[in-house]
């Protein structure tokens, strides 16, 4: 296994010896698949002991973009917090170990799911695992960031404002074609913020794919891929996530047009409902959701835009990432409809 690795071995071997006491064993490394950013990499030890390197991409990358360090430094501070995730055992930021700064994590054993039908699952399943999703968002915004010492994480508020110039300046970095829905969404968008502010940590990438269940309980036990977290609002993050409800399984690994009633997987608005019964939260207004949602579209769209770059720039650590990137036009079209169904409401 150690020839997959595309970095030197030796360095890195010595590098953990270094910084992870106890480590013991023959090293090999092994790639993850099926992340668009960071690549991953399973370190097994004599075959059996397992952790996880991620780390940036080479070459030429966007300001700001696939923070490692800052994925490390959230997952340790929230160690033994409401909010699962794997245990953080080291940082490298020197790029001369194996090439870009990297860092270390207990592999999390469990079960991974790719589609939210649950296909396979008994209708009880899928009912628990959705209420378990509800109850680990809401326990994120629940974190008390101050004490956790990510006070600094972010800058608390004004976030969709800031999010939007963000997103909006990353995908003209990224630009290779013209799409008018996105220049009609660039203008739109700062123009009809909700109004209100509220910060909280989160996510970014809230997700089912990046959450690892027990292998026999539905039971998240942890949280990965936390490159796009920050300090922010919370109902950017879960308006992120609930994009499943309203996107179809070929636009985003969503459900739209699915019987999910006979599935066991709560409406919309029950999912809703209970996340804001979880965050003591009264209600949320129709047409704030639906900006909400729409603004999502929106930065998945730029997401998909800097995949497409990172295709043409030939640093894409995915061999699906053209077939993802070529549809950020799609989602930008997806978002713009839902915009003019709200001008007209």
């Amino acid at each position: 296994m150690a020839e997959t690795a595309p970095f030197d071995l030796a360095r890195l071997e010595d590098y953990l010896r270094a910084s992870i006491p106890g480590l013991t064993g023959a090293i090999a490394v092994e790639p993850l698949t099926g992340g668009q950013s960071n690549p991953t990499f399973v370190i097994r030890l004599d075959g059996q002991k397992r952790y996880v390197l991620r780390k940036k991409p080479a070459g030429p990358l966007l300001p700001s973009a696939h923070a490692v360090d800052r994925e490390y430094r959230v997952m340790k501070a929230l160690g033994g917090s409401d909010v699962p995730v794997p245990r953080m055992l080291a940082l490298c930021e020197d790029d001369s170990v194996i090439g870009t700064m990297f860092f270390v994590m207990d592999f999390a054993d469990g079960r991974s799911f790719w589609d939210p039908a649950l296909p396979g699952l008994e209708a009880a399943e899928r009912i628990a695992i959705y209420n378990e999703m509800n109850r680990v968002i809401a326990a994120l915004h629940s974190v008390d960031y101050q004490a956790a010492g990510l006070g600094d994480y972010g800058k608390p508020g004004n976030y969709f404002a800031r999010q939007i110039a963000r997103w909006s300046k990353q995908y003209k970095a990224s630009e290779t074609r013209h799409i008018q829905s996105m220049e009609n969404l660039i203008a739109w968008l700062p123009e009809n913020i909700p109004a209100g502010d509220e910060t909280t940590l989160v996510h970014g990438d809230f997700r089912l794919d990046n959450l690892i269940f027990h292998p026999t309980e539905p039971r998240i036990i942890a949280v990965l891929d936390w490159e796009l977290s920050t300090l922010g609002h919370p109902l950017a993050d879960f308006s992120y996530h609930m994009l499943a409800w309203r996107l179809r399984p070929d636009e985003f690994r969503g459900m739209a047009g699915v019987d999910i009633a006979t599935l066991g997987i709560p409406n919309e608005q029950e999912y809703v409902s209970a996340y804001c019964k979880r965050t003591g939260r009264q209600s949320i207004k129709p047409r704030d959701w639906d900006f909400y949602l729409a603004y999502n579209m929106f930065r998945l769209a730029c997401i998909r835009q800097g995949i497409m770059r990172r295709v043409l720039d030939g640093n894409a650590s995915n061999p699906n990432a053209a077939d993802v990137g070529r549809r950020a036009g799609d989602m930008a079209d997806t978002a713009w409809r839902l915009v003019e169904t709200m001008k007209t409401e």
